[in-house]
C-alpha cells in the first residue's frame, strides 16, 4: 500500500491536531526519506488544514493506512440528506408501497444436494490450512492460512453469504464430518440443546472471537491462528456430535453469523423454490427472532462499527496514545475489549430507546422486547454495508496475495494458475480516478445500506402496526437514528488511522 502517502496524511493530521511539533513531525518524515524543511512544514500545515477541514477520507485494510483528501462534508451531507429523503419519502406513499419493493421472483426448486460431500471437503481445506499455518511461512502475506482466513472467508464468503445467497449449507466444515461420524457409529446426539440457552452461546463466541481480531496481539500470525481455528474446529463438532444440529443453529456462533445474514441475501428460498429479490426480502417472510438473536444483530453493527474507530485520531486520543508512536496492541488489549463492549452496549441501548420513544410517540402498547426483536433484522442492511464498504481496499490489496497463495499452496515454487511473473500491485491507489471509484463506492454502499434499512424498519412497521400514521410515528426515532448513523458511518470512512 502506498505507505508514504499514508505517512503523509497521518504527519499532517496529528501536526493539525496538537499530537507533533514541527521538529517532531520532521523526523517521522525522514524517516521516510521525505525531506522538509521546517518553513516547507509550516506551509504544509497550512495547505493540509485547509484540505483537512473537509475532512480526511481513509479507509484502513489489513492495519495499513490509506488516506485520501476528499471534500468529505459534502459527501457525508449527501449522503445524510439521501438517507432522510428515503424517510419522508415513505411517509407520503400509500400504505405497502414499502413492502411491494421486496417482492419477488421465484425461479427453479431448491436442493441441498451433495451439501454433505463440498462440507468434507472443507474441512479437508481447512485442514491443510491449519498444517500449512504450523509448517509454512511465517509471513502472513505468504502463508495460506491467514489469507484463507480473513480474506476469503471473512471478507470474501461473508460478503458472498449476505449479498448472494446461503452457501454456508456446502462450505461449512462440520456437518459433513458429523454426518459420517453418524453413519460409521449409528450414534445419535446423546443431549438434547438446553432450550433456556438460546442464540446467547452464539453472541458470546462471536464477542470472542471479535475480540481476537481486534485485541489479540498478532491475529494473523500464521501458527497462532493455525492453533485458535483448529481448536474452534474441534470443539465445534463436539457440541454438534453432543447435541445435534440445534447446536449449530443457535450456539455455534460462526453458523448463526451466516445464517443470520442470509436473511439479507438477493437468492433465498420461498415455498420449496429459490426466490430473488431486493436484497432484504427475507426479513419480511420470517418472523421477528427470540431476543438472543436480535442482539446478536446488534452485536453484528456494533462490532463493524468499533473496528473502524478503534484505529482513529479520536479513539487514539481516548487513549492518550499519539497516533505516530503507537505502542504495538499488547499494550492497548484491556482497553480495546472494553471499547468494544462499550461499543456494543451503547449501541444496544440507543437502539432501544429509539424504540421506546418511537412506541410512546405513535401510542401503542407494544412491549419493549417485542418492538425490538421486530425492528433488529432492520440493522442487517446496515452491518453488511459497513462489512462490505470497510474491507474493500484490504480485499483489492490481499486478494492478490490470495492469487498468489493459489499459485503456489505448498510453497515450492509452483505455477499452478500460471502466474509466474505475477506481482502484487497497489497502484491503483496511486491515480486520483480509481482513488475517487474506490472511496465512492464505499460511501455509496453506505448510503445504499441505509436506504435498505429504512424500508425495511418501514415495511416491519405497517405489517405490526395498524395505521400507517402510527407507523410512522413510531418509526421516526428510530429513521432519526439511522440518518444520524448514515453520518458517522461515511465519518468513519473520512477518518485517519493510527495504526
Amino acid at each position: 500500500m502506498n505507505h508514504r502517502r499514508a505517512r503523509l496524511g497521518q504527519v499532517t493530521g496529528c501536526l493539525r491536531r496538537g499530537y507533533l511539533g514541527p521538529e517532531e513531525a520532521g523526523k517521522h518524515l525522514r524517516f521516510f526519506s521525505v525531506k522538509i524543511s521546517i518553513s516547507a512544514l509550516a506551509s504544509l500545515a497550512v495547505v493540509a488544514g485547509v484540505a483537512l477541514s473537509a475532512g480526511p477520507a481513509l479507509a484502513h485494510a489489513s492495519e495499513q493506512g490509506f488516506v485520501l483528501l476528499l471534500p468529505t462534508d459534502v459527501y457525508i451531507a449527501a449522503g445524510g440528506a439521501s438517507v432522510g429523503l428515503t424517510v419522508v419519502l415513505l411517509a407520503l406513499l400509500p400504505p405497502g408501497a414499502a413492502e411491494a419493493v421486496f417482492r419477488t421472483v421465484r425461479l427453479w426448486p431448491a436442493s441441498a444436494a451433495f451439501r454433505h460431500v463440498t462440507s468434507c471437503l472443507a474441512a479437508v481445506l481447512l485442514a491443510f490450512l491449519v498444517w500449512r499455518g504450523f509448517t509454512g511461512s511465517r509471513d502472513p502475506s505468504v502463508n495460506p492460512m491467514p489469507l484463507f482466513v480473513w480474506t476469503v472467508w471473512w471478507i470474501g464468503l461473508v460478503t458472498l453469504q449476505g449479498l448472494v445467497g446461503h452457501h454456508w449449507r456446502w462450505t461449512n466444515p462440520w456437518t459433513g464430518p458429523a454426518a459420517v461420524l453418524a453413519r460409521l457409529t449409528g450414534a445419535r446426539a446423546p443431549w438434547r440443546y438446553p432450550r433456556w440457552l438460546g442464540h446467547w452461546p452464539a453472541v458470546v463466541i462471536f464477542l470472542a472471537f471479535a475480540g481476537f481480531l481486534l485485541a489479540d496481539p498478532a491475529p494473523s500470525d500464521p501458527a497462532r491462528l493455525a492453533a485458535y481455528a483448529g481448536a474452534y474446529w474441534y470443539v465445534a463438532l463436539l457440541g454438534l456430535v453432543l447435541f445435534g444440529p440445534a447446536w449449530m443453529v443457535r450456539a455455534e456462533g460462526i453458523t448463526v453469523l451466516m445464517r443470520i445474514y442470509a436473511r439479507m441475501a438477493v437468492l433465498g428460498r420461498d415455498r420449496g423454490r429459490v426466490a430473488a429479490g431486493l436484497p432484504g426480502w427475507q426479513v419480511i417472510r420470517l418472523k421477528a427472532p427470540p431476543l438472543a438473536l436480535a442482539v446478536f444483530t446488534l452485536v453484528l453493527l456494533g462490532t463493524g462499527s468499533f473496528d473502524g474507530l478503534n484505529e482513529t485520531f479520536w479513539w487514539m486520543g481516548v487513549l492518550g496514545v499519539n497516533p505516530l508512536e503507537f505502542p504495538g496492541r499488547s499494550a492497548v488489549i484491556v482497553q480495546t475489549l472494553a471499547g468494544l463492549v462499550a461499543c456494543n452496549l451503547g449501541l444496544i441501548g440507543a437502539f432501544a430507546g429509539c424504540l421506546w420513544l418511537g412506541e410512546r410517540l405513535a401510542g401503542t402498547q407494544r412491549p419493549l422486547k417485542q418492538a425490538f426483536c421486530l425492528f433488529a433484522p432492520s440493522i442487517l442492511p446496515i452491518a453488511l454495508a459497513y462489512h462490505v464498504a470497510h474491507y474493500l481496499t484490504a480485499l483489492l490489496v490481499d486478494g492478490q496475495y490470495v492469487l498468489k497463495a493459489l499459485n503456489d499452496p505448498l510453497g515450492n515454487g509452483a505455477s499452478l494458475l500460471g502466474l509466474a511473473e505475477f506481482y502484487v500491485t497497489t497502484g491503483f491507489f496511486n491515480t486520483p480516478g480509481t482513488v475517487k471509484l474506490i472511496w465512492l463506492t464505499q460511501a455509496g454502499v453506505v448510503v445504499a445500506g441505509h436506504v435498505i434499512a429504512i424500508l425495511l424498519a418501514h415495511a416491519l412497521a405497517l405489517k405490526d402496526t395498524p395505521g400507517t400514521r402510527r407507523a410512522v410515528l413510531g418509526q421516526a426515532p428510530l429513521a432519526a437514528f439511522m440518518v444520524a448513523y448514515t453520518v458517522f458511518g461515511l465519518w468513519l470512512l473520512a477518518s485517519p488511522r493510527g495504526l
